[in-house]
C-alpha cells in the first residue's frame, strides 16, 4: 500500500455503539423528545446523554464531559440517520435540518422486523463512503467499505470456495486496505496469512504476534485492530448480508445472488448533495429495479426448492418492483423459519454453551471462554435481551415443544439467532407448548420491590390470557437472579378477574436463575424425561403456594433440588 493510500484501519460505526441495533432505540428516545435537531453545547450534551440513560439505553456513570452524548450523536449522523452538518460551500438547507432524523432513519424507527431493519442498515452502509470530508484523519480516496469487503470475500470464494473472513484477517489485511489496492493481491494476503499461520507452531502465538506487529507499523494500541475488526463485523452483520461462521463472518447464501448485484455498482461519491441525500434518505438497492428483484427473487425460489419447500410464484402479482418485494419478504421468511427450525433442533447439542450464558448473566461478567477455545459475551446493555434468549435457547433444547421456535418466543432474533431486543410489552416474553401444558415464560433482571411493581400485574395478566383460552393446564413460570419477597407473595395467590368479572385461579411458580440452571443441567442426559419433570416440578411447588413467601420461595429451591436428584438416578 503506498503511503498516500495509507490508513490506521477505517471503521463501521462507533466504538461506543458497538451494537448497531442499538442505535434505533436511541432515535426512538430521539423522535419524542424535544432535542431533536438540537444536540450541540455542553447542556444539551448533558440532556441527550440523559435521555439515552433514562431509556436504558446507556449507563450514565460519572460521564462528566458527556462524551457519550456526542459519540451517539456522531454514530448516527455518520450513518445518514441524522442529518449532519455539511462541508463548507455547500448549503445545509437544502440537505435538511442539523440533527433532525433523516429520511431513513424515520424508515429504522417504523421497522417492526428485523429484516426491515437490516435493510434500513444495508441502505446505510451501501451508501456511506470512507474517508468524508468529517474524516479527516484519512488521507486515501474514498471507497464503499461494505462493497470492499464484499469483493474481497466473492474474489476469496473463487479462490478457495469458501467466503469465510476471520477476525484476524478482517484486523490485519481487509480494514487496513480499500478500494485502490487490488482485490486478487487482498485474498492473496489472505491465502498467505492461512499458510503462514497453518506452518507456525502455536497458532494463538502466531496471530497475537501478527496483530502486534501491524499495530506497531500503523502506530496503534495491540487490541486497536482487533477491536475494530469486531466493531465493524458487528455492523457489516446489521445489513443482513453476513453470518457468523466460526471466529468470522461469511457471507449468508440466500443473499449470494443479491450481494453479486449490489457490487456492480462502482460509483465513486464527490461528496457533493448527492451524496448526502443519498445518506440521508439510504442508496438505492438492485432490488429497486424490477429486472434486478425478479433475478433475486427466483433465486429465492430456486433455494426454497432445494430445501423441499415449495412456493408458487404464478399466481403472486410482480408488476412493480414494490410487489416484488412483498413476495421477496416472504420468501425469505420461509427460509428464515426454516434455518431456526434447524437451530432449535441443534440445541440440544448445545447445553454446555447455554449454561455457560446463564453462569455469564449470573456472575454479570461479560465475556467467558469455553473449553473449546471459543469466547462468548454477553454485552452489558443487552443482558436483558439475553437472559430472554437464553430461556428460550433452555426450552428448544428439550426439543419437545408443539409450537414452532419462532412462535414461541416475541423477542426478535437477527441471522445468527441472536438477540436483537427485548420482548415488547403487551404479552409473554414467551409461551412454549407442551404435549399435556402450556407454559407462559417471563423473565427479568429487576430486584427488589421494584420487582413486583415492574412484573406483578402483566405477568399475571399474560398468564390470565392464556388460561382463558387454553384447553391445556396454563403455567406461568417467572424467571429472575433473584425473587423478591413481594413477588412471590403477589404469585402465591395470583387470581385475575375476566372481562365477565369471573374469577380465574393462576399457577405462576416463581423461580431463581441459578435453580433453573441447575434443574436444566440434572435433566441433560434425560431431556425425553424433562417436559413432564417440569411439569411435575410446577405442581409440587403449586402445592406449597399456601406458604408466607420467604417460605415459598425456601420450599421452591428445596423442590427444585430434590427433582434435581431424581433425575440423577
Amino acid at each position: 500500500m503506498s503511503a498516500t493510500n495509507k490508513t490506521k484501519s477505517w471503521q463501521l460505526g462507533n466504538t461506543s455503539v458497538r451494537s448497531p441495533f442499538r442505535l434505533r432505540d436511541g432515535l426512538i428516545a430521539l423522535s419524542a423528545s424535544p432535542l431533536q435537531g438540537d444536540l450541540r453545547g455542553k447542556e444539551q450534551e448533558e440532556a441527550w446523554r440523559n435521555l439515552l440513560g433514562e431509556a436504558k439505553i446507556v449507563a450514565l456513570g460519572t460521564d462528566k464531559t458527556f462524551s457519550v452524548g456526542r459519540k451517539w450523536r456522531s454514530a448516527l449522523e455518520k450513518l445518514g440517520f441524522l442529518y449532519p452538518e455539511v462541508p463548507k460551500g455547500l448549503n445545509q438547507n437544502e440537505l435538511g435540518q442539523l440533527d433532525t432524523i433523516t429520511p431513513n432513519g424515520w424508515r429504522l424507527i417504523r421497522a417492526d422486523t428485523v429484516p426491515a431493519m437490516q435493510e434500513c442498515f444495508l441502505r446505510a452502509l451501501a451508501a456511506y463512503h470512507t474517508p468524508s470530508p468529517q474524516e479527516k484523519k484519512y488521507q486515501f480516496a474514498p471507497f464503499s467499505p461494505l462493497k470492499h469487503t464484499l469483493r474481497v470475500m466473492l474474489a476469496l470464494d473463487e479462490k478457495v470456495n469458501d467466503t469465510k473472513l476471520t477476525l484476524n484477517e478482517m484486523a490485519l489485511i481487509v480494514q487496513v486496505s480499500t478500494s485502490a489496492n487490488s482485490i486478487s493481491a487482498i485474498v492473496e494476503k489472505i491465502i498467505d496469512l492461512r499458510q503462514r499461520k497453518e506452518g507456525s507452531g502455536n497458532k494463538r502465538k502466531f496471530e497475537s504476534a501478527e496483530r502486534k506487529a501491524a499495530a506497531e507499523n500503523l502506530g496503534l494500541e495491540d487490541a486497536t485492530l482487533t477491536d475494530y475488526a469486531d466493531l465493524n463485523f458487528r455492523y457489516l452483520k446489521a445489513t443482513g448480508l453476513f453470518l457468523t461462521k466460526g471466529k468470522g463472518i461469511a457471507l449468508a447464501p440466500e443473499k449470494y445472488v443479491f450481494i453479486q448485484r449490489l457490487v456492480q455498482d462502482e460509483n465513486i461519491p464527490t461528496f457533493d448533495l448527492d451524496y448526502y441525500r443519498a445518506l440521508c434518505e439510504g442508496a438505492r438497492l438492485p432490488t429497486d429495479d424490477k429486472d434486478s428483484a425478479l433475478i433475486v427473487l427466483h433465486d429465492l425460489a430456486a433455494q426454497l426448492k432445494k430445501r423441499g419447500i415449495q412456493y408458487d410464484l404464478s399466481s403472486k402479482d410482480l408488476t412493480t418492483p414494490h410487489d416484488i418485494g412483498i413476495v421477496r419478504h416472504a420468501l425469505e421468511e420461509l427460509i428464515s423459519h426454516d434455518n431456526e427450525a434447524k437451530f432449535a433442533k441443534d440445541q440440544a447439542t448445545k447445553l454446555d454453551e447455554i449454561t455457560a450464558y446463564i453462569d455469564l448473566i449470573l456472575s454479570q461478567r461479560d465475556k467467558k471462554v469455553l473449553s473449546d477455545g471459543e469466547t462468548i459475551e454477553v454485552p452489558k446493555s443487552e443482558r436483558p435481551a439475553y437472559l430472554e434468549w437464553i430461556l428460550w435457547r433452555s426450552f428448544l433444547a428439550i426439543n419437545q415443544l408443539q409450537n414452532k421456535p419462532y412462535e414461541s418466543r416475541r423477542f426478535k432474533i437477527d441471522q445468527d439467532f441472536l438477540p436483537v431486543s427485548c420482548a415488547p410489552g403487551g404479552g409473554p416474553d414467551m409461551v412454549f407448548e407442551f404435549d399435556e401444558l402450556t407454559l407462559v415464560v417471563e423473565v427479568t433482571l429487576t430486584s427488589s420491590s421494584r420487582q413486583e411493581a415492574a412484573e406483578g400485574e402483566p405477568v399475571r395478566r399474560h398468564v390470565a390470557a392464556y388460561a382463558e383460552k387454553s384447553t391445556k393446564p396454563v403455567f406461568g413460570l417467572f424467571v429472575a437472579i433473584s425473587i423478591d419477597s413481594n413477588t412471590a407473595h403477589t404469585f402465591r395467590f395470583g387470581d385475575w378477574y375476566l372481562a365477565d368479572d369471573s374469577k380465574k385461579s393462576l399457577d405462576i411458580v416463581p423461580i431463581t436463575l441459578l435453580d433453573f440452571r441447575n434443574f436444566l443441567i440434572a435433566g441433560t442426559k434425560k431431556l425425553n424425561e424433562m417436559p413432564n419433570r417440569l411439569r411435575q416440578l410446577l405442581i409440587e411447588c403449586r402445592a406449597k403456594a399456601n406458604q408466607e413467601a420467604p417460605q415459598w420461595k425456601n420450599s421452591i429451591s428445596a423442590i427444585v433440588k430434590q427433582s434435581n436428584e431424581k433425575m440423577k438416578v
